[in-house]
């Protein structure tokens, strides 16, 4: 059975308010997409990486998997409109056996600790499929302008990647979906919809999707 990476590298980086998608911008020499792919480089559970991006972007990435030996990145595929298209894009061309597990993991989330992503996989071995999460641990409320009202902050977690599903699974969730042109945020929302039990894997604070200005400087912080 093989691990396979796909990391969705599509995103324009709007909220970043950046001219330079977020996961393209150099960040003390090295672009933000490099620090995700080399920790899947590292990880010895990974047998292949599989990059969704925008065609414009393929030279730069051919470029920098030969820069930086991303000897395990196999496949640049062109992404969707969608997250959920560029996904389902690289699934399409995975060329994963059934039971193989895919690792999809947001390609702004370069501070993913290697510990958290070899537990998310040894948990998806036993049961299947594996989401990351960190608990909540502020004070939660849903609102508009004003409070409606608080939710149990015990029960609620922050959903973050990787995600990981059996081929079998994921495929089936995407096509579902497409027919039924349903757009989920995320992976684990579409496994849900074809009656999956989704379990939950430990993550980390650090694991933080880099998507505004503030995530930019807070990320240069750390690795500075």
């Amino acid at each position: 059975m093989s691990n396979i990476a796909i990391i969705p590298a599509g995103g324009k980086g709007l909220r970043s308010g950046l001219a330079t998608p977020k996961q393209y911008l150099k960040i003390k020499g090295k672009e933000i997409i490099v620090y995700t792919l080399q920790t899947f480089q590292r990880n010895k559970y990974i047998s292949k990486i599989i990059i969704a991006a925008e065609p414009e972007y393929f030279s730069l990435l051919t470029r920098l998997m030969t820069k930086y030996k991303l000897s395990k990145v196999k496949l640049i595929v062109e992404g969707g409109v969608t997250r959920q298209q560029s996904v389902f894009n690289a699934v399409l061309s995975s060329e994963a056996a059934n039971d193989d597990l895919l690792v999809v993991h947001d390609a702004a989330r370069a501070l993913l600790p290697d510990y958290v992503l070899t537990n998310a996989i040894q948990l998806a071995n036993k049961k299947g499929n594996a989401l990351v999460c960190i608990k909540a641990k502020d004070t939660l409320m849903r609102g508009n302008n004003t409070v409606i009202n608080y939710l149990n902050r015990d029960e609620v977690y922050y959903i973050q990647t990787p995600q990981i599903f059996k081929f079998k699974d994921l495929y089936k969730a995407l096509v579902k979906a497409e027919k039924e042109k349903y757009l989920g945020t995320d992976e684990s929302m579409l496994v849900k919809r074809i009656g999956k039990k989704v379990h939950i894997a430990a993550g980390s604070v650090l694991n933080f999707k880099i998507t505004t200005s503030e995530d930019v400087e807070l990320f240069k912080k750390i690795v500075n």
